[in-house]
């Protein structure tokens, strides 16, 4: 029982502070640097967009839940919002896991962001 609870603070951790960290380095990082307009690189792109719109989808929420006071246990609209969530996350975890094959100034980014995503969705899961 003890390990499970180290893994589920270390996921937390993970999806928390580093995630949002590496996604931002991303953005930045695109914005600084000549773009790569091949396929594989797109589809990199393509993931820390994803991955950003499920970021923000989670912002969104907990702000959304905060002024109508929280969500009540089994929430239809909660679960919905985490679909949508761990969706988006999923798709860019595999144009990531496509994406990482070539060389690209976004490979790393969009893959961490796009499983960090991905573990907050479940985590949040698991907390309800």
């Amino acid at each position: 029982m003890r390990l499970f609870e180290f893994a589920f603070e270390a996921a937390s951790l993970f999806a928390f502070v580093m995630t949002p960290f590496v996604m931002i380095w991303g953005w930045i990082r695109w914005a600084r640097r000549e773009r790569q307009w091949t396929v594989l690189p797109m589809l990199s792109l393509g993931a820390l967009a994803l991955s950003t719109a499920s970021a923000l989808l989670a912002v969104a929420s907990v702000i959304y839940g905060h002024f109508i006071g929280g969500f009540p246990y089994y929430d239809p609209r909660l679960r919905s919002i985490y679909f949508w969530g761990a969706l988006t996350s999923l798709a860019a975890l595999t144009l990531g896991l496509i994406g990482v094959w070539r060389p690209s100034m976004l490979r790393w980014h969009a893959l961490i962001c796009a499983f960090g995503t991905l573990v907050y969705w479940f985590v949040m899961m698991e907390a309800e």
